[in-house]
C-alpha cells in the first residue's frame, strides 16, 4: 500500500484521547506501511520536530492557537509535497486542519478519509461562529471524503444526518485499548473507595460536576484526578472551597506511571458532558475497574452494559459512588463486567478494520 499519512493537529505528549489514538493508529499501521504523522509543535514539550521509530515519522510543524484552534501553514505545503498515491487520514475535532486536507486533496486530485472524534460545541468569544462554520464549511468537508471513520452507530447516523454524509461512506470503527492496561479482577479493597479520572481538564470532562458530586456523597472516598488542562487551577482551587481533603490532582500520567494509576484505583468515574468514545473508559475497562459515568453522548453507547451509568448532575453521581463504596459485592460484579467487555477492543483489531476501510473507499 501507499504511504499513509495521519494528519492531526496535536500528537502526545500533548494530552488527550484523540492524540493517544492517533499515536496508536500510527503505530500499529506502521508494522505493515510506511507512516507519516503531520501535526503540530504545540504543547510538544522538548520532542523533535521530525522524528523516526520503525516506519512512522513525525513531522510537527510550527503553529499558532487562537480560539483553540492551531493554524499550522506548514501541515498544508506538506500535504500538497506528499505523493500523490498517499492515503491521507484526517482527525476531526478542530478546525483549519480538516479544510487543509480537503484543499490540498482537491488541488493534488487525492481522496482522503475523515475520522469523526467528536462534534465539539461552542464554547468562547467566537463560539458563535461554530454552527456556520459546521454548515458551510465541515459539511463540505466531510461529504467530499472517500470514507468517513465514526466511532459509534449512533455517531453514524449523526454523520449522515448533520452533515449529509452518504451511508455508503460512513464506517464504525470502534477506539482500542493497549495490552499494557489489562489487569486482573480483584477483589474490593477495605477502606475508603479509591475513585480515579483520567482526563484533560475541560469543560467537556466536567470534573467540577465530580467535586460537586463528592461534597454530596456520605461514605468515605479517595480522588485521584490525573491529568491536566485550562481548568486545573480553577478545579483545585473548587477542591478547597469544597472542603474535599480526600483529592488529589497528580498531572499527567504516561506509560507505567499510568497503567500503576489504574492499578492503585478502586472504581473509575466519568463525568463528561459527551464522549466520542473515550479511551480512558476503555483503560479503565481493561484495568478490571467497576465505571461510573454521565448517561450522555458517547458514554452510553459504550457503558450502557458495562458499568454505571447516571443522570449528569451531581447528586445522581454522588448516589452512584455511594452505591459502589457502600457495597462490595456490586463492585465486584462490574469489575468482571469491565473485564470481559474490554476484551472486545484491542488496537489490533481496530487497525485491521482501518486498513479494511482504505481498501474498499481507496482501491
Amino acid at each position: 500500500m501507499a504511504t499513509v499519512i495521519q494528519v492531526s493537529a496535536y500528537y502526545p505528549p500533548h494530552l488527550g484521547g484523540i492524540e493517544r489514538v492517533v499515536e496508536n493508529l500510527a503505530t500499529g499501521l506502521g508494522r505493515g506501511h510506511d507512516v507519516r504523522v503531520l501535526t503540530t509543535t504545540i504543547d510538544a514539550g522538548g520532542a523533535p520536530r521530525r522524528s523516526r521509530e520503525g516506519r512512522v515519522t513525525v513531522r510537527r510543524h510550527r503553529a499558532v492557537e487562537f480560539a483553540h484552534t492551531p493554524f499550522a501553514p506548514g501541515i498544508f505545503a506538506s500535504l500538497l509535497r506528499a505523493p500523490r498515491d498517499s492515503v491521507v487520514h484526517v482527525h476531526t475535532a478542530y478546525t483549519f486542519v480538516p479544510e487543509a486536507v480537503a484543499l490540498a486533496a482537491r488541488l493534488r486530485g487525492r481522496r482522503y478519509v475523515v475520522h469523526h472524534h467528536l462534534d465539539v460545541d461552542a464554547s468562547g468569544r467566537f463560539g458563535l461562529l461554530l454552527p456556520a462554520y459546521k454548515k458551510h464549511v465541515l459539511a463540505r468537508v466531510m461529504r467530499g471524503a472517500a470514507a468517513v471513520i465514526v466511532l459509534t452507530d449512533s455517531q453514524a447516523q449523526f454523520v449522515r444526518r448533520a452533515y449529509g454524509v452518504r451511508a455508503e461512506r460512513v464506517f464504525t470503527v470502534p477506539n482500542g485499548v493497549d495490552d499494557a492496561f489489562y489487569l486482573p479482577v480483584k477483589e474490593a479493597a477495605e477502606g475508603p473507595l479509591r475513585l480515579l479520572f483520567v482526563g484533560r481538564l475541560s469543560p467537556q470532562k466536567n470534573v467540577g460536576r465530580l467535586l460537586d458530586a463528592l461534597s454530596l456523597v456520605r461514605r468515605p472516598v479517595e480522588l485521584r484526578v490525573v491529568g491536566d488542562g485550562e481548568q486545573r487551577e480553577l478545579l483545585t482551587a473548587r477542591a478547597r472551597d469544597l472542603g474535599l481533603t480526600g483529592v488529589t490532582f497528580t498531572g499527567p500520567l504516561f506509560g507505567r506511571d499510568l497503567v500503576r494509576a489504574y492499578a492503585w484505583a478502586g472504581a473509575f468515574v466519568l463525568p463528561s458532558e459527551k464522549e466520542g468514545m473515550a479511551l480512558v473508559a476503555l483503560e479503565a475497562m481493561a484495568a478490571s475497574l467497576p465505571v461510573i459515568a454521565t448517561d450522555v453522548p458517547g458514554n452510553t453507547e459504550l457503558l450502557s452494559d458495562v458499568g454505571l451509568l447516571t443522570a449528569p448532575e451531581p447528586a445522581a453521581l454522588a448516589a452512584a459512588i455511594d452505591d459502589v463504596a457502600a457495597d462490595p459485592e456490586l463492585r465486584f460484579a462490574l469489575s468482571v463486567r469491565s473485564s470481559r467487555a474490554a476484551r472486545r477492543y484491542t488496537w489490533q483489531r481496530t487497525v485491521s478494520e482501518v486498513e479494511a476501510v482504505y481498501a474498499e473507499a481507496l482501491p
